[in-house]
Parts: C-alpha cells; sequence; structure tokens
C-alpha cells in the first residue's frame, strides 16, 4: 500500500473511531433519558392503580354507578323501542 493511502485508511478510521465514541454516548444518555421516563410512568402507574383499587373497595360508590347503568339502559330501551316502533297505520290500532 501507498504511504499516501495509507494515511487515508488511518484518518478514515480515526474519523470513524470519534463519530462511534459520540454516538455511544448519546445512545447510553439516551437510555439514561428513557429508563427515567419509564421510571416515572412505573410510578404513575401504581399510584393509578392504588386509587382504582382503593375505589373498587367503594361499595356504596359502585351502588351508585350500578344503579345510574339501570337507568340509562332503561332510558336507551325506551329510545330504541321507539326509533324502532312501526307507526300506527289509519284506520289501525
Amino acid at each position: 500500500m501507498e504511504p499516501n493511502q495509507e494515511g487515508k485508511a488511518e484518518k478514515f478510521f480515526k474519523d470513524f473511531g470519534k463519530k462511534l465514541d459520540v454516538f455511544l454516548a448519546e445512545a447510553k444518555d439516551a437510555g439514561s433519558r428513557a429508563e427515567v421516563d419509564l421510571r416515572k410512568k412505573y410510578e404513575e402507574l401504581k399510584v393509578s392503580a392504588e386509587k382504582l383499587k382503593a375505589d373498587t373497595q367503594n361499595k356504596e360508590r359502585w351502588k351508585e354507578v350500578e344503579m345510574s347503568l339501570k337507568k340509562a339502559a332503561e332510558e336507551l330501551e325506551k329510545a330504541a323501542k321507539a326509533a324502532f316502533r312501526k307507526p300506527k297505520q289509519e284506520g289501525q290500532q
């Protein structure tokens, strides 16, 4: 190999090594940020789960929800019957 060619290869690998070092540092930093974000989301989910657990143990609240859902279902049934009821024809009852 000619000295000039050898110098180009050395320069290429030197630049490549520097770019690889920068890339690895950025990847490590991104990984650290992702880990922090994941830990934060995990903590938020834990808090939500505890709140949901507490809410499900509140029997009075669920009775209220159940009654409201029953009323809504009855109203929906009335609306569906009204919407699909055949219109009365003249002369028929």
